[in-house]
């Protein structure tokens, strides 16, 4: 059985972690496994959004593999926390938006996935946490660094030093979430908002999401630089081109991200 699973229909990319009966949490292999699709996610042309989801009715996922982790060196430890946070930064920087459809537990690495993806919606029974220092360690695929900036230093500390878990209405009011739904809303509701981007010109939207990555942690000045040359980007296609037309003509724009 593969650990993670790809589907790619009408220009969207479903991730799933496919470890219902382990929380879908990671080991070794699942950490590769991800890193491969998402590498191929990158290269595809033809995505132009992404929704990552967990298998199961429990858990978007749990985090680590605790089990596995009894089983490793120090060394091992080190390879399987690199490559996490590794992987983490390449859905990060992935071109396309990025949707977490939080369907239960988000736990640990669990919850620092969903914090390295553009959007998070969750369920109403969904419960998320960096629970990391109650098993004695800290939050180490970029937990401390992306909830801060999310939610401040404070309410960062408060979450993160006491190892709490909060319940999706919470997360929303903290800002975490973008929204709450029924479980059976979950799937549709996310690619509503996937398809509500993806009916804009790709390339744009792929220069917006980059401009606002690279100019949110910078001066204004330097951000302003930063979107003048997403900008540029855009001028030259012929997807620019295409937009004036068919609102001149009064009909629907037919994007090809060119």
């Amino acid at each position: 059985m593969k650990k993670v699973l790809l589907e790619i229909s009408n220009h969207l990319a479903y991730v799933t972690i496919n470890r219902p009966d382990k929380l879908n949490s990671f080991d070794f292999e699942t950490l590769v496994d991800l890193e491969n699709i998402v590498e191929e996610i990158k290269l595809d042309k033809e995505v132009r959004a992404v929704i990552f989801t967990g298998a199961g009715t429990k858990a978007f996922s749990a985090g680590a593999d605790l089990k596995e982790r009894r089983t490793l060196s120090e060394k091992e430890v080190r390879r399987n926390v690199n490559k996490i946070r590794d992987v983490f930064t390449m859905i990060e920087d992935l071109p396309q938006p990025t949707i977490a459809a939080i369907n239960g537990y988000a736990l640990g690495g669990g919850f620092e996935l969903a914090l390295v993806c553009d959007f998070r919606y969750a369920v109403k029974k969904a419960t998320m946490g960096l629970t990391e220092v109650s098993w004695a360690i800290i939050p180490g695929a970029g937990g401390t660094q992306r909830l801060s900036r999310l939610v401040g230093t404070s309410r960062a500390k408060e979450l993160i030093l006491t190892a709490r878990k909060i319940n999706a209405e919470q997360a929303y009011s903290f800002g975490i979430l973008n929204k709450v739904v029924d479980d059976y809303e979950l799937k549709s509701s996310s690619v509503a908002l996937a398809e509500e981007i993806m009916k804009n010109g790709p390339l744009a939207v792929t220069q917006a999401k980059y401009a606002i990555n690279y100019g949110s942690n910078v001066d204004v000045k330097t951000g302003l630089a930063i979107e003048a040359k997403a900008y540029e980007v855009i001028i030259p296609t012929e997807d620019r081109v295409e937009a004036l037309e068919a609102f001149s003509e009064k009909r629907p724009a037919k994007f090809r991200g060119v």
